[in-house]
């Protein structure tokens, strides 16, 4: 079989590695380093109560926020259901994403998520996070068909990137239904 030789030629070669798969795992143990530093700083200056208080606080907003965006998409969606030829909302191609993304990060215990994340709730900074994240993702996605580039270009314009083809579904698992008349199948 020529599937197991294939097989094992790819396996043989060691995983490419990039610079992002490096660079990640530093980045997010800093930005931990960074929450529990600026946190014992708030600490030492306005009190342990203060800093419960303002991480309960998040926690509780990031709670409202992500239920409030998720019940507005799901309005959104049923009602592009219930009428077929209308057009998507403007706001649905990273609006309610970053809304969410915002509630996320407040949930996260830190003062630099709360941060990001109510710059990601305020309506101008928003907007331009949208901006910037779609034109690095058409940048970096490419303009070849199934790129990431351009999903998120068909997914701003609306559109599906895919043809309908109207047909029928037939199962072959099924037994055929009796015809009136017709001689009986045994059971």
């Amino acid at each position: 079989m020529t599937f197991g030789a294939q097989q094992q030629t790819l396996n043989s070669r060691p995983p490419k590695r990039g610079r992002a798969r490096r660079l990640i795992p530093l980045a997010v143990a800093a930005w931990a380093v960074l929450e529990i530093w600026l946190l014992t700083l708030v600490a030492g200056a306005a009190g342990g109560w203060t800093v419960f208080a303002l991480l309960a606080g998040g926690v509780v907003a990031g709670s409202y926020v992500i239920k409030r965006a998720g019940r507005r998409a799901w309005q959104r969606l049923t009602q592009s259901l219930q009428t077929p030829g209308a057009a998507p909302a403007p706001e649905t191609g990273g609006g309610n994403a970053l809304t969410m993304l915002g509630g996320l990060l407040l949930m996260v215990p830190g003062l630099l998520s709360d941060v990001a994340g109510l710059l990601c709730l305020f309506p101008p900074t928003r907007a331009l996070l949208r901006r910037t994240v779609g034109r690095r993702l058409e940048r970096a996605g490419g303009a070849g068909p199934g790129s990431l580039g351009e999903a998120f270009r068909q997914a701003r314009a609306g559109q599906g990137g895919g043809t309908v083809v109207q047909g029928e579904v037939v199962r072959d698992d099924e037994p055929p239904a009796p015809r009136p008349g017709g001689p009986q199948l045994p059971r």
